[in-house]
């Protein structure tokens, strides 16, 4: 299986550069569960978009700093983009802006969180059990698009995740952030959090996330018959 991660992910900042693309985290995270998978990361966020869908079998779009609004050349093609995978019938996952994005193009709403930003490990309900997953956002999707189900969520974002039949999965969570990143994540923003929201953020990371398990759901995602 041929994946195309479509990196959305704008920072460049030094912090940045001294850890793994996300490209690379998608990779780490999915490969050891199917080494036989290629992975081709497309710079979105550069301008930089496949050629030709039909040239791979699924699709990833990674998280980002950036805004879902924002008025950028490589934002509104993504939005089009997105509309043609869909239209091709072929598997598309989304985390975090990713799991934004897809709803905003077919039709649902992305807004501002009422409690700000969301920090750190979080719990949340997907398909009816409880998962533990690394959490970085502000905004969140509040209209799901026609024909979504939403999978579970929790106070902060009752928008979780949601799929469209078995083409689209998303989740508004990051399952490949690792431990050391989190941490390190945690660190680089304290002090450009809320004092309140940083203090939860770092309480959090005492409990691990629950990656390995959400990578197995998405392997599962990718893998299964179209209906």
């Amino acid at each position: 299986m041929h994946i195309a991660i479509l990196m959305a992910n704008t920072d460049e900042s030094d912090f940045a550069q001294r850890h793994p693309k996300d490209g690379e985290k998608f990779a780490r995270l999915l490969g050891p569960l199917r080494p036989d998978w290629r992975f081709t990361t497309v710079a979105v966020k550069d301008g930089a978009f496949p050629a030709d869908l039909s040239e791979y079998d699924g699709f990833i779009i990674t998280g980002s700093p950036a805004s879902v609004h924002d008025d950028a050349p490589w934002v509104h093609r993504l939005m089009q983009v997105i509309r043609e995978i869909r239209a091709a019938g072929q598997p598309l996952f989304g985390a975090c802006f990713g799991h934004q994005a897809i709803a905003k193009a077919l039709g649902g709403r992305v807004e501002r969180n009422p409690g700000g930003w969301v920090f750190g490990l979080a719990e949340t309900q997907m398909e009816g059990a409880p998962i533990r997953l690394y959490a970085a956002h502000v905004e969140q999707v509040t209209q799901l698009p026609e024909g979504a189900e939403p999978l579970g969520g929790n106070a902060d974002c009752p928008v979780g995740a949601y799929r469209i039949g078995s083409q689209v999965l998303a989740t508004q969570y990051h399952p490949e952030i690792t431990e050391d990143f989190a941490t390190a994540l945690v660190e680089e923003y304290q002090d450009k959090l809320p004092p309140k929201v940083a203090e939860r953020a770092k309480a959090s990371l005492t409990q691990p996330a629950e990656t390995e398990r959400m990578a197995k759901r998405i392997v599962d995602f990718f893998e299964a018959p179209p209906s």
